[in-house]
């Protein structure tokens, strides 16, 4: 039964990374909106490519304020940490419960 409890703990440990990975990646991408970034540049690229297609529907779905101001990021942001605080709590939990 350790076996399981441990392999629960380590997906949750996992989860919990590329959250919080994800999460840096979103800020990265946002700080780089705010200059004019060479849209040829692969960090650039890179950064555009793996968060476009989660930004995109939440963008779409939110008015934009003034001065063309997205918050797109912050909400996906929120998110993500809801899911952190959420999901891998609960995994953590089962975990220590199958002991």
């Amino acid at each position: 039964m350790y076996v399981l409890s441990n392999l629960v703990l380590a997906l949750a440990r996992l989860l919990e990374l590329v959250i919080n990975a994800y999460i840096w990646i979103i800020i990265a991408r946002a700080i780089i909106s705010w200059v004019s970034p060479d849209p040829h540049n692969p960090i650039v690229r890179f950064l555009y490519r793996i968060t476009e297609p989660v930004l995109r529907p939440v963008r779409y779905r939110l008015p934009t304020l003034a001065m063309g101001l997205d918050l797109s990021p912050m909400v996906v942001i929120l998110v993500l940490y809801f899911l952190d605080w959420f999901l891998v709590s609960s995994l953590r939990d089962l975990a220590l419960g199958l002991r």
